[in-house]
């Protein structure tokens, strides 16, 4: 993969970190019969962005301004891009050692790509594609038969019907019989029970249509901003308006737009995202899943394993244990 983005040396240490690899199964069993929606649960925005590849195309649904200004300088656009594309710095499997268990996909076709390789996308494409990288999820759900996974796919960029057809059949063939079927929102016991260790969302209403296997999309809360205090703000009024139903996403990411991109030409995701991870994780911890309206569920952030954040949002499902 000599055409993958390489990350900070920062993060060099964190793959040792795999305290909470079988965090699900280690839950106090009062926890077993609690429905995944009132659990709190950590994810990973923008899973593959580690492997975003140096020498691809910029993505075709950017922006025409991007795609002017990589056509005439790329040696100089190229670079910013990745440098604002790159939101995690560990892979699949050292994402789930480290205790998440909601995996953000964003896929597509490239239209200069073969004609069934699907890669993952955020601004450009990885080097990843995705059948591999499903087959490397289910090859650690095998060696942890107790853990379980929402696969939120979503984008689909230049995706066909028939390439959605083809992905679908790639989901059934490689989870199998751990594909959890669209239903009320299960709980741990009742998932062990059956064997069934995968829930895959999946944003495309003709597919879910047709496919059981496949649940709807799971409601993102993105506070589009740069700051975290008006993320914060964000969140905390979408808690006021009372939580969805079913499973859902608070995203504790930040996200930059091209004036600050370019009013920070040496900056990057990853030093404007560091700096604020101490506040966002206090704000994390105050948080409680559950049933009530202001509860959270999924709570999803940007570089897994730079600070305390899985654990956080793993040890709010003792919260739970004090009512």
């Amino acid at each position: 993969m000599g055409g993958q983005v390489s990350t900070s040396s920062s993060f060099s240490n964190l793959r040792c970190r795999n305290a909470n690899e079988d965090w699900m199964s280690a839950l106090c069993p009062q926890l077993w019969d609690v429905p995944l929606h009132h659990l709190s649960i950590p994810g990973s925005h923008d899973t593959m962005t580690y492997c975003l590849n140096k020498k691809s195309p910029i993505s075709h649904e950017e922006s025409r301004l991007l795609q002017v200004l990589n056509k005439a300088f790329p040696c100089i656009t190229r670079p910013v891009v990745l440098k604002w594309s790159v939101t995690q710095a560990l892979d699949v499997t050292e994402q789930l050692d480290a205790g998440v268990r909601y995996l953000d996909l964003r896929i597509a076709h490239m239209l200069e790509g073969s004609e069934k390789n699907l890669h993952f996308v955020h601004m450009v494409y990885t080097t990843a594609l995705v059948e591999d990288t499903l087959t490397e999820i289910s090859e650690w759900l095998e060696r942890h038969p107790r853990e379980v996974v929402i696969l939120a796919c979503r984008n689909f960029e230049g995706l066909s019907e028939d390439l959605h057809e083809y992905l679908v059949a790639c989901i059934k063939n490689i989870f199998g019989d751990m594909l959890c079927p669209r239903g009320e929102p299960p709980t741990l016991r009742q998932l062990w029970s059956r064997g069934q260790q995968v829930i895959v969302s999946y944003e495309d209403e003709s597919s879910l249509g047709r496919h059981c296997e496949l649940w709807p999309g799971i409601p993102y809360w993105w506070g589009n901003t740069v700051k975290t205090e008006a993320l914060i703000r964000y969140l905390e009024t979408m808690k006021s308006c009372g939580r969805p139903g079913g499973l859902f996403v608070a995203g504790t990411n930040l996200t930059e737009n091209l004036q600050y991109v370019l009013a920070h030409p040496s900056e990057s995701l990853e030093k404007m995202t560091l700096p604020n991870l101490p506040r966002l994780s206090a704000w994390v911890r105050e948080q409680r899943p559950g049933p009530g309206s202001r509860c959270t569920n999924v709570i999803a952030g940007d570089f897994i394993g730079a600070d305390s954040f899985v654990g956080d949002v793993i040890a709010l499902n003792q919260k739970l244990l004090w009512c």
